[in-house]
């Protein structure tokens, strides 16, 4: 008997397949505390009629053979894992092996607004959504976003009333790895893209028109954003229209002077 309990003890502990064993690392934690609409994956050790997927209905429980219904949401993944084990082992199965895992994600989302392709409600299919996941399930950033991205938090059961946390993030350092690891998302977080800010160039440069302003951009530098002057341009002279306080007027620049949001540079003619 105690040979047999060994064995048995050795084979509820065998792991999945590779393949299953690494997608449920990768996206269920045992921890994690199901919502209805979850999709749970049940596996059931040599039992094919009782695997499969079951779907968390909205009283929080799923109907399982031979048991009846399981109340799931609010509890985490070992929780029913060990619930159904027990269960199955009072008079259904000698040494039930069961896995537990979470197949699709119902009940956890996003909201993802702001200078995006297709803004709104996203559902998290993993447990470990990303930041760039979503923007890129959001139909990714339109030409007239900036780099700046904030994530607006709630702390998982805090009160209605209570402040919600800003994470302030750079795109850009995320495409480009600067930041040295992707943002992972939870369940309620906000997602804005924000508007870039821009400015306009005219007069003798090869290609006037509106620009991104980056922080930090000089004059020098946004001539070179419009292609540079044209045969007859000059770097003397130079002047921003800007709106103060209401007011709009014309302010001298130099070539390592800052560009301003909504700056109009106005780049003048040589007169030799």
């Amino acid at each position: 008997m105690i040979a047999l309990a060994c064995v048995a003890a050795l084979v509820v502990a065998a792991p999945l397949p590779l393949g299953a064993q690494t997608e449920a690392v990768a996206n269920t934690t045992p921890d994690y505390v199901i919502g209805a609409q979850d999709q749970l994956s049940v596996t059931v050790f040599e039992e094919p009629d009782l695997t499969g997927k079951y779907r968390v209905d909205n009283d929080g429980s799923f109907s399982f053979p031979l048991l009846d219904r399981i109340r799931a949401a609010g509890r985490t993944i070992n929780d029913v894992q060990a619930e159904l084990t027990t269960k199955l082992a009072n008079g259904f199965l000698r040494n039930p092996q069961v896995r537990v895992e979470v197949d699709q994600y119902k009940s956890r989302s996003i909201f993802v607004g702001g200078e995006v392709r297709a803004p709104g409600k996203i559902m998290m299919n993993s447990n470990t959504m990303t930041l760039l996941e979503a923007l890129a399930q959001a139909g990714s950033p339109t030409s007239n976003a900036s780099n700046d991205v904030t994530v607006t938090r709630r702390a998982q059961g805090s009160l209605p009333n209570t402040d919600p946390t800003v994470i302030r993030i750079s795109r850009r350092d995320l495409e480009t790895g600067r930041a040295g690891h992707d943002f992972v998302l939870q369940d309620g977080d906000i997602i804005h893209v924000a508007p870039a800010l821009r400015f306009y160039i005219a007069g003798q440069v090869r290609s006037p028109g509106f620009y991104v302003l980056e922080p930090g951009l000089t004059v020098q530098q946004a001539i070179a954003l419009a292609g540079g002057l044209t045969d007859r341009g000059s770097d003397r002279g130079m002047t921003a229209t800007r709106i103060v306080n209401g007011k709009v007027f014309d302010a001298p620049v130099k070539l390592d002077d800052k560009v301003l949001a909504n700056d109009t540079l106005n780049v003048r003619q040589r007169f030799f």
